[in-house]
């Protein structure tokens, strides 16, 4: 572990938590979480999809990395019992606002993933294991799977969201820096991957990457997902303008290039 990195990549965090910009409505208020959470899932539609968050009512689930709780809040609704590790303490604090304004709980820890072990209730194993987003901006990925492993029941779930290496996100910015050169993929999706550019940690991963990263587990769905498609300028004023270039894409060719070139590699696996 890297904890000068780590101290870096929470105070990144800690600065513009992710989504928080979803509303302009005053953060924290009823309203403002409604709305974060219907934009959210209107732009990544796949996210309730693959997390099926209906699946895991009455079941132990512990989702690493919360931001301010959009996917949190819809485990417990539908009755996951469930714990939150999360090493930016503004987010978190945000996502305890949103457990109190809906009158719902789950319990919280302010810590880095890549130490589970050592804060987590004693033997707890868990039935889903969800992390979405998050796992590649850590210091030590591998660490935090190796960890994952002590804390998964054997029949339990992994399932998690890693940035894809090459998508069409890095082709779209090698275009318009007029940069061909793939040696550089990794400096150019380390630093356009959030909305707040210079993110300290932003792995990006091919399918080989990530069985190398997940040995151990025996992966039981791997595909690609999402590309945004609107005008930023427009997006963040609250339009959804269609990309001069795909405005006229039929839906299932979209979604097809999806499948090729999504920026998010969504991934199921158990232990072996």
């Amino acid at each position: 572990m890297n904890e000068e990195l780590t101290k870096t990549i929470e105070k990144f965090w800690d600065n513009r938590p992710c989504n928080i910009k979803h509303s302009k409505k005053p953060i924290g208020e009823k309203e403002y979480f409604n709305e974060v959470e219907a934009k959210k899932y209107f732009v990544e539609p796949h996210i309730p999809k693959f997390a099926e968050f209906e699946k895991w009512n009455g079941l132990d689930v512990l989702e690493i990395g919360c931001g301010i709780g959009t996917d949190s809040i819809n485990f417990v609704r539908n009755g996951a019992n469930l714990d939150i590790i999360e090493l930016s303490g503004k987010s978190l604090e945000i996502c305890k606002k949103r457990f109190s304004v809906f009158g719902l709980s789950a319990n919280f820890y302010k810590h880095n993933a890549e130490m589970l072990t050592t804060f987590l209730p004693n033997n707890k194993k868990y039935d889903l294991v969800y992390s979405f987003g998050v796992i590649h901006h850590a210091s030590s990925p591998e660490t935090i799977i190796q960890e994952i492993k002590k804390v998964l029941k054997p029949d339990g779930e992994l399932r998690i969201m890693l940035y894809s290496k090459y998508s069409f996100k890095l082709f779209d910015f090698m275009h318009r820096k007029n940069v061909w050169d793939f040696s550089k993929a990794d400096e150019i999706n380390q630093y356009y991957a959030e909305a707040q550019t210079g993110c300290p940690v932003a792995k990006t991963y091919t399918f080989k990457n990530i069985r190398d990263l997940l040995d151990g587990f025996e992966i039981l769905e791997i595909k690609k997902d999402h590309i945004f498609p609107y005008k930023i300028p427009e997006y963040l004023s609250g339009e959804y303008v269609f990309e001069d270039y795909l405005k006229d894409m039929p839906k299932e060719k979209f979604m097809e290039m999806e499948k090729e070139l999504g920026w998010h590699t969504l991934v199921k696996a158990k232990l072996k």
